[in-house]
């Protein structure tokens, strides 16, 4: 028993199971838009379960897909897997496990949830082998994330609404954008072991630009969002801040200084996100 909590303890560190923050505040805003408030507290519940298992199936099996790629990174040779610390029977059985909670939670919100949950899953496991065939791996990422308002949204309501699917590619250029700059941290090995991304395609000042021209279109997109639902001021005002993080995110790296990948990456992504869901999901809120 010891051993077992040991190894899920390192499983969950492994996984980074604390940045499902990145997609949980898009989740829920997307829950928000489709009650025009709060939903249930048991639909809530139930969308928070699905986001954080998927979440936590789709970690685990990319790590466990890319042991063999992490051993031969000198910056991931030392994740839990490559490293020893975990067996890669004990993570493909919180994989399965992590699945099977999802498919149950979609099975207590509605049909239309449970009857798309296979398509979410082969997206967001999926995604673990695209940087074997493409460079485009970063948008599939993002369509991995960017799924989270949409299905939230169904099961709100079991039925689709095009106006949600807005928020969704707003998701997914946001979060392809800086996968594409933290990409850039391998650019050197990715080249070396022929594995593909957009900095090993196209170098390293062309990922940057591009990886500005997606967070201009993730802006873009989110400006239609607030036109769509007719939100207010308040959604208004954490756009601009939203913005705002974002160009301070670039300002912080560029394709000569790496050093600061991690602040933009993992703190100030967390803060753009919790920032949009105050203010987008409040706007809803406030004028209830």
């Amino acid at each position: 028993m010891t051993n077992l909590w040991k190894s899920t303890a390192t499983t969950l560190e492994m996984i980074k199971w604390e940045h499902s923050i990145f997609a949980l505040p898009f989740a829920l805003t997307g829950a928000v838009l489709a009650a025009g408030g709060w939903p249930t507290g048991r639909v809530l519940l139930l969308i928070v379960a699905c986001m954080v298992s998927a979440r936590s199936a789709a970690m685990a099996f990319n790590r466990l897909a890319d042991a063999d790629l992490d051993a031969a990174n000198p910056r991931t040779k030392m994740r839990a897997i490559p490293a020893g610390a975990l067996g890669r029977g004990f993570v493909g059985g919180f994989t399965l496990f992590m699945v099977l909670v999802f498919l149950a939670c979609c099975a207590l919100l509605n049909r239309m949830t449970l009857e798309l949950a296979p398509i979410v899953l082969i997206v967001v496991l999926g995604y673990s082998y695209m940087k074997r065939v493409t460079r485009w791996s970063h948008v599939v990422l993002g369509l991995a994330l960017g799924i989270a308002p949409t299905a939230a949204w169904v099961a709100v309501r079991g039925s689709l609404d095009p106006r949600i699917i807005v928020l969704t590619a707003a998701v997914l250029f946001w979060v392809a954008g800086f996968d594409v700059l933290y990409a850039c941290q391998d650019f050197a090995h990715d080249r070396s072991v022929g594995l593909f991304s957009v900095p090993a395609a196209f170098g390293m000042e062309t990922a940057f630009t591009m990886a500005r021209t997606m967070h201009v279109a993730a802006l873009i997109l989110l400006l239609w969002l607030v036109k769509l639902f007719a939100l207010g001021p308040v959604a208004w005002v954490g756009l601009a801040i939203v913005a705002a993080l974002l160009i301070y995110e670039h300002a912080i790296v560029s394709p000569t200084d790496l050093r600061r990948m991690n602040a933009a990456f993992f703190t100030l992504n967390g803060v753009i996100a919790v920032v949009f869901f105050l203010a987008f999901a409040g706007d809803v809120l406030l004028r209830r």
